[in-house]
């Protein structure tokens, strides 16, 4: 049995009761309920990219993570780009995004693409240049993503290219 969500305004401990005079909790001492409705959009942004935060330290004050949604519109493809020394995961929710990165562990560098569907996931190491894609036509790309520092950081970038972790 599941219980109902919590409506905006409604007290974390409801079994207390109704304490209008009690001064808010701090941000790090409660559970925060962020509704779909409610994702911010003040965030870095790349080009062809709508990126929506859920839990980051502007809108929770969380200190180690941060995570949002991502929108892809069809037939686009947002800037080359990094993440600095954020670990990156990405939950496919709807559409066949494509990721594009440049590897090197063969005889020639060669640029790589995942193709992905609903339901599967990729991690995207510190500092890795890469691309988001979405080729349909017609469908919208969601992701739900989640980052090891409490900011999404974009570095945008001319050109992809084989990361190097000496290259930091």
């Amino acid at each position: 049995m599941s219980e109902p969500s919590t409506t905006p305004g409604e007290g974390f401990h409801p079994h207390l009761g109704a304490a209008a005079e009690a001064p808010a909790a701090p941000l790090r001492t409660r559970l925060h309920h962020i509704r779909a409705d409610a994702l911010d959009g003040d965030t870095a942004q790349s080009g062809g990219m709508r990126r929506f935060a859920a839990i980051s330290g502007k809108t929770v004050g969380s200190q180690k993570l941060w995570m949002g949604q991502t929108h892809v519109a069809p037939s686009t493809a947002s800037s080359d780009h990094h993440h600095g020394e954020s670990e990156t995961a990405i939950h496919v929710v709807s559409g066949h995004p494509e990721f594009v990165f440049v590897d090197d562990s063969g005889p020639q560098p060669e640029e790589v693409r995942l193709r992905t569907a609903p339901g599967d996931y990729v991690f995207v190491p510190p500092f890795v240049p890469h691309r988001e894609e979405n080729p349909d036509p017609d469908e919208e790309a969601v992701v739900v993503i989640a980052r090891s520092t409490q900011e999404a950081i974009v570095v945008n970038l001319p050109h992809l290219y084989a990361y190097k972790p000496e290259d930091v």
